[in-house]
């Protein structure tokens, strides 16, 4: 997301320490350009792999992505982020994301294929995570990657009535609700290709398709989502590279961001280290592959649309920079425009 602060607009990078990142950096962003500025830096927190704004924009939240999971909140007001309090164990190890939710900031955490809820204080603050921690069940076919749950994102569905995270283990989405107590309770879960390894999921700006990105496969499944009873359809899967779906072991696609208005799509594959663009049909259904373009670096974990749509974002972790891109409004291709030094990045978040 992006926070203003007087004139300026700001966005935050999260990085490895473990890997030799900074932890936690704050940029200014240019609004004409998309050209980024490092102002400060905190490691105040191990391996803040991923970031999340209040809707204020006044508090910043951060997974620590360790065998002891936590998330932790710190105040942006400045231009140094400032820790409010220890950081809260979730009860999992390795979350990956987070999302807030109705008061509440939700991690979907990797190693123990789980959601943890943690409420949110009035002043931003956070309590300690509630006890009823939401555990994934169940595998996939790939010997390595699958042989238990692994929860690599939760998110708000547009409507605001569910949550939904995608398990990369088992080969699912599963869609939950948050009750009056801060509780998650299973609404469904929706079975994706075997083997597909789901780790992302964008909605359309319509809110009636979810393009859920495959890291086992270069793939994109599309789905149509029902808000009214919470139901995800899948309709097909597009190719995220050309050649063939299961590629060759080398493509580990990574994050998926779909354009304000609804025409392109875009994807990050680390390995093959591009970003794919594809254009989308008027219905959402048909995502073509029309170009691959080199990222600007090595291994890009995270990829970003600024709030204007003007403007994508690759936080490359091994080459260690954010490099971003102008996209051209006709064809959806984005122009390498800049980076900036970022080593071990892992996030880069905008509203």
């Amino acid at each position: 997301m992006v926070g203003r602060h007087g004139d300026s607009q700001r966005a935050y990078i999260g990085s490895f320490t473990a890997a030799g990142g900074p932890g936690i950096l704050t940029v200014a962003v240019d609004a004409d350009s998309g050209a980024l500025t490092v102002l400060s830096a905190t490691d105040a927190l191990p391996d803040p792999s991923y970031l999340a704004l209040s809707p204020a924009g006044d508090t910043l939240y951060a997974v620590s992505e360790t065998s002891d999971g936590a998330v932790a909140a710190f105040r942006v007001d400045g231009d140094k982020p400032e820790r409010t309090g220890p950081q809260v164990l979730v009860d999992a190890a390795a979350p990956t994301h987070l999302a807030l939710v109705k008061g509440h900031v939700l991690t979907a955490n990797y190693g123990s294929g789980s959601v943890t809820v943690v409420p949110v204080r009035p002043d931003g603050t956070l309590a300690p995570a509630l006890s009823d921690v939401l555990r994934h069940v169940g595998s996939g076919p790939h010997p390595q990657r699958q042989q238990g749950p692994h929860a690599h994102e939760v998110l708000p569905d547009p409507s605001g009535r569910w949550v939904v995270s995608v398990d990369l283990g088992t080969d699912s989405v599963r869609v939950c609700a948050l009750t009056g107590e801060g509780g998650l309770t299973l609404h469904r879960e929706f079975a994706l290709r075997p083997g597909s390894g789901p780790r992302h999921l964008a909605f359309h700006p319509r809110g009636d398709r979810a393009y859920v990105l495959n890291e086992l496969a270069p793939t994109v499944t599309v789905c149509a989502w029902h808000a009214a009873d919470g139901a995800l359809k899948p309709l097909g899967e597009a190719a995220v590279l050309p050649g063939p779906a299961d590629g060759d072991g080398e493509a580990h696609p990574s994050e998926v961001v779909v354009a304000p208005d609804g025409r392109f799509l875009w994807t990050a594959t680390r390995g093959q280290d591009v970003i794919s663009v594809l254009a989308l049909d008027e219905a959402g259904e048909r995502p073509r592959l029309t170009a691959t373009v080199p990222c600007g670096g090595h291994w890009p974990r995270d990829l970003a649309i600024d709030p204007s749509g003007r403007f994508l974002y690759a936080a490359n972790e091994r080459s260690g920079d954010v490099t971003w891109f102008a996209i051209d409004p006709e064809t959806g291709i984005p122009r390498r425009a800049g980076s900036i030094e970022a080593p071990a990045a892992s996030c880069v978040i905008f509203g």
